[in-house]
């Protein structure tokens, strides 16, 4: 697998010093997947600009179903009512499909933004593609600032968590909070719902283990690492009772079976990079990883030889073709995969 680009987080950067000095640019697009960043940042905008009784008046939202050059202008050329500026918010209107025409008249209307105007394009439903040759990309970079809200660093992620926490008078340690991180993924917005779950249930002023595992939903990945731990560590019956809990909470044969043919091949590559005297920064380059998942990775490999992440692959590989050609019960094809699995040879 090809190594993962590291997100260009430089408009994002510039984005919070001019939140946080009261003084917000005239241009922003907003894309991302960290849709809980993203909406917390719109608020901040809305505060600093619609702060006044007239907040709503001075808050244009245009539908991308009616977005066309003329339709902006008449919302930027609303002057502000009781208040310094007015914010424009178009959501889901990708400029870059716009005719050519449109992009040109886009490109003079973001070079002409007059000082009382924010004007914020919001792009959720729809990715964001910006065509770095074009002519509308350099008028975005030369007037305004392209934010995008990626997932946070493992760190900051750490310290959201833990201030969440205390948010709800309790505390939890760095190590738990990377484990509730691993257990139930690293987008904030999933995350804020376990961490409201985890405080309203613990009873105590300091988050435990117990106190995750009793009312976390895990993500698939976590639960079938904890599978594959279990063969790693030859305790059969107990990776089989992971896969009955997923056939419980009703994962689809076919969706547990990417997850373990993924974490397989994860697996084949940090025994590849032991072998070859490489670490986990080096694994977590290759898929994109955080520095905890890609240690427990790390750690888990030295349980399996090399033969046997290969075989694994490949077993992997042969119940994929097998579930989607076949025509066979998909939760036996998955149990007998994962009996070949267990079998150490």
């Amino acid at each position: 697998m090809p190594p993962r680009g590291k997100t260009d987080t430089t408009g994002y950067q510039q984005m919070k010093k001019e939140l946080s000095a009261g003084t917000p640019g005239k241009l922003y697009l907003f894309h991302g997947e960290e849709t809980y960043l993203r909406d917390h940042y719109l608020g901040r905008l809305k505060e600093l600009l619609l702060s006044s009784g007239m907040g709503e008046f001075n808050h244009h939202q245009i539908p991308a179903k009616e977005m066309s050059p003329h339709r902006l202008e008449e919302a930027i050329d609303c002057l502000p009512m009781m208040a310094e500026r007015t914010l424009i918010t178009v959501t889901d209107f990708d400029l870059f499909k716009a005719g050519e025409k449109d992009r040109a008249e886009y490109c003079r209307i973001f070079a002409e933004l007059p000082d009382y105007c924010c004007l914020v394009f919001i792009y959720d439903l729809i990715p964001y593609k910006g065509d770095a040759r074009t002519k509308l990309t350099a008028a975005i970079k030369q007037n305004g600032l392209v934010v995008d809200f990626s997932r946070q660093d493992q760190g900051d992620l750490v310290d959201w968590v833990r201030r969440r926490f205390r948010a709800l008078g309790k505390d939890i340690d760095s190590r738990l909070a990377l484990d509730l991180i691993f257990l139930c993924g690293d987008l904030m917005n999933n995350l804020i719902g376990e961490i409201e779950k985890i405080g309203a249930y613990a009873k105590g002023a300091r988050i435990t283990r117990e106190d995750i595992d009793a009312v976390a939903t895990p993500q698939l990945d976590a639960v079938v690492f904890r599978m594959t731990d279990a063969i790693g560590e030859g305790s059969f019956d107990r990776a089989a009772g992971v896969l009955g809990e997923l056939y419980q909470m009703q994962e689809p044969p076919m969706r547990i079976l990417f997850s373990l043919g993924k974490q397989m091949r994860q697996l084949y590559s940090a025994r590849l990079m032991l072998d070859s005297g490489r670490g986990a920064a080096d694994l977590a380059g290759l898929w994109g990883l955080k520095p905890y998942p890609a240690d427990k990775l790390m750690r888990s490999a030295r349980r399996f030889s090399l033969g046997w992440c290969r075989r694994a692959v490949v077993l992997c590989a042969q119940a994929d073709l097998d579930m989607k050609s076949s025509g066979g019960d998909p939760q036996q094809l998955l149990t007998t995969l994962l009996l070949e699995l267990a079998n150490p040879r």
